[in-house]
């Protein structure tokens, strides 16, 4: 119970890492708002929390939008009267293509969904986390680091949060608002696995052996991380990008293809999770010929 009584607000929170986060930080005490877009299954997550004994509100609409940016942390305060906690997750992977080929669209897209929804959400929560001396949490990725090929305004995007978070941090840190950034590497979702991902079903077949630890990470086992830096445990930890993506920032080969099937397993997972592969359901995801 790590995070009772605190409040998060945890944006794109019906799918895939979104949903685990959710999970866990109902399961360590947090009385929660889920946000997602309308077509989300973030009713489903929270139906789910609340038959489990957590409690979680629930706000549809789209924060890339100021209004509705605002109206997610208004509806913390009014339901909670507080605000401890922001998970900026929301975000988009849905174009594969080669620079001179990607989308002007899909560059818009990947702007609005990845970048805007981050800077109003933080915008709206400050005066709150002030207030609580709470804490920011964003999504970015090791894409953000390494870059990624055909992918290239993906990985710039995260980029872009890991540069904004450590700015937040730095200049929050008087008002005592902690803030930092999960990187995490292929995770086991639909922005990885299926026929909805961007990513060719042959390349699709590959991820793992490009991966030290020979498998996609789990959704759980990034939610793990969240809520130890969401926590208390965690005073001292700002400014940080935390990667979580089995060493292939590190990696220079193919290691991950040499282990014995069993080290490749996950871990047992803790949480129900029933919305890890449908992120991208029902949303336009583009990919190049050729």
């Amino acid at each position: 119970m790590r995070l009772k009584n605190k409040v998060a607000i945890i944006t794109g929170a019906g799918t895939g890492i979104g949903e685990a986060i959710a999970h866990k930080f109902a399961r360590e005490g947090a009385r929660l708002v889920l946000s997602g877009l309308p077509a989300d299954p973030v009713p489903d997550v929270a139906d789910a929390i609340t038959k489990a004994g957590g409690r979680a509100a629930i706000h549809l609409g789209d924060v890339a939008e100021d209004s509705q940016a605002q109206a997610c942390v208004a509806l913390a305060i009014h339901t909670f009267g507080s605000l401890d906690i922001l998970v900026s997750n929301a975000g988009i992977f849905i174009a594969n293509a080669a620079t001179e080929d990607y989308r002007i669209e899909d560059f818009d897209r990947t702007v609005r969904n990845n970048i805007r929804t981050a800077f109003l959400m933080t915008k709206f929560a400050l005066p709150h986390l002030q207030t609580s001396r709470g804490n920011i949490i964003f999504t970015g990725s090791e894409a953000g680091l390494n870059g990624s090929p055909r992918f290239t305004p993906y990985g710039g995007s995260k980029g872009f949060l890991h540069a904004f978070m450590k700015g937040v941090a730095l200049e929050q840190a008087p008002h005592g608002v902690r803030a930092n950034c999960v990187c995490p590497g292929a995770i086991d979702t639909a922005w990885t696995r299926g026929a909805d991902s961007p990513i060719d079903p042959a390349e699709q077949a590959g991820i793992d052996a490009m991966v030290p630890l020979g498998r996609r990470g789990t959704p759980e086992e990034i939610a793990n991380i969240f809520a130890f830096l969401a926590s208390d445990e965690a005073s001292y930890v700002t400014g940080a990008l935390w990667l979580a993506d089995g060493g292939v920032t590190p990696a220079k080969s193919d290691i991950g293809a040499r282990l014995p099937a069993e080290l490749r397993r996950p871990p047992h997972g803790a949480l129900t999770l029933t919305h890890s592969h449908d992120g991208l359901r029902g949303k336009d995801v583009y990919r190049a010929p050729g």
